[in-house]
């Protein structure tokens, strides 16, 4: 064996496959690292976007209840325009009420407040006047 020269046994130099598999996976290993690394600058920066989206879309939603009576249950248009001459029975027409059968339950929440209505009560003609912002749940 002449000095100088490298050792080629196995137990002294690694194979040439390893070393590029290895390096191949410290090459993936460090990309996918820090492909995916977020600053926190950047978090609180996509936080704040967020936060100031949402609350947008909230006051965009005040907005266009402020004018409106929303009507929830098994009705086609939720939204019902206010006017100073509409009623219950005129939102539920206009918000096309499409259940099976009659409401079993008729509750207006005006100002956050529960106001239940007898569905039979209103059948026989005893109508309720609605004011801006009412919701009305239909069961």
């Amino acid at each position: 064996m002449k000095t100088g020269s490298p050792d080629n046994s196995p137990a002294r130099m690694p194979a040439l496959p390893d070393t590029l598999d290895t390096v191949l996976l410290c090459l993936l290993i460090l990309t996918t690292l820090t492909s995916g690394c977020t600053t926190k600058s950047s978090a609180n920066a996509a936080a704040r976007s967020a936060y100031s989206a949402g609350q947008q879309q909230t006051m965009e939603r005040m907005l266009q209840t402020r004018n409106n009576v929303t009507v929830m249950g098994p009705v086609r248009n939720p939204l019902v325009p206010w006017t100073q001459d509409l009623t219950l029975a005129r939102a539920l027409v206009a918000s096309d009420y499409y259940g099976k059968a009659n409401p079993r339950e008729i509750v207006i929440v005006r100002s956050g407040q529960p106001m239940p209505v007898d569905p039979k009560q209103l059948l026989a003609g005893e109508d309720v006047p609605l004011e801006a912002g009412d919701v009305i749940h239909i069961r």
